[in-house]
């Protein structure tokens, strides 16, 4: 009889062992699951602070009009118009939001822009929201340390690369963007 109960408990502590075991799997398989997600849908910036580059003036500012700015963005717009994101992209296949002005301000302003947000963000002047002028960086706050930026056009439009709709151009008065707008940065000085 000893030997029979011993038995019994023994297999009810290798079914709560598997048990446990299974939960811990599913467990893990989640957490990297929910992980890898978050990293691929949402991230445009190196979770840690990268520290900075020293900015050099000839590649920060760039004089210009501001209606020459306005075409030149619209024309980039339109080249690149539904391009799909596509994290660390820089190419017609795929680009992320950095990358999207990165290559505008190089291709259309010959200006040298950091390839991260973060690095942007401390890049330019500060510029208050009602100041805006086409051509400035606005930046957004999409988690604790995800940050989201796009170049300003005009009447409070807005060029960037979605992580839903590829290139696209959006408004600042949008309910999704308007709860999320942190600061703007001006890149190019106005003659």
């Amino acid at each position: 009889m000893r030997s029979a109960l011993f038995a019994l408990k023994r297999l009810k502590a290798t079914k709560n062992i598997r048990i446990m075991n299974t939960r811990w799997h599913h467990l893990c398989l989640l957490t990297a699951l929910a992980l890898f997600s978050f990293l691929i849908l949402f991230s445009c910036v190196p979770l840690q602070p990268i520290p900075q580059e020293p900015k050099s003036p000839t590649s920060r500012i760039k004089h210009t009009g501001n209606r020459e700015v306005i075409q030149n963005l619209y024309q980039q717009l339109k080249a690149w118009k539904g391009v799909p994101y596509k994290y660390g992209g820089l190419s017609k296949r795929g680009i992320d939001c950095s990358g999207f002005v990165q290559e505008t301000f190089r291709t259309k302003f010959q200006v040298k822009l950091p390839r991260n947000t973060y690095r942007q963000s401390r890049t330019g002047e500060p510029v208050l929201r009602n100041e805006l002028k086409a051509g400035d960086l606005v930046f957004f706050r999409l988690g604790y340390n995800l940050r989201h930026v796009g170049i300003y056009l005009e009447n409070d439009r807005f060029a960037h690369a979605s992580t839903s709709k590829g290139v696209t151009l959006s408004n600042l008065n949008n309910s999704y963007w308007s709860r999320r707008y942190w600061k703007a940065r001006r890149i190019l000085s106005r003659r």
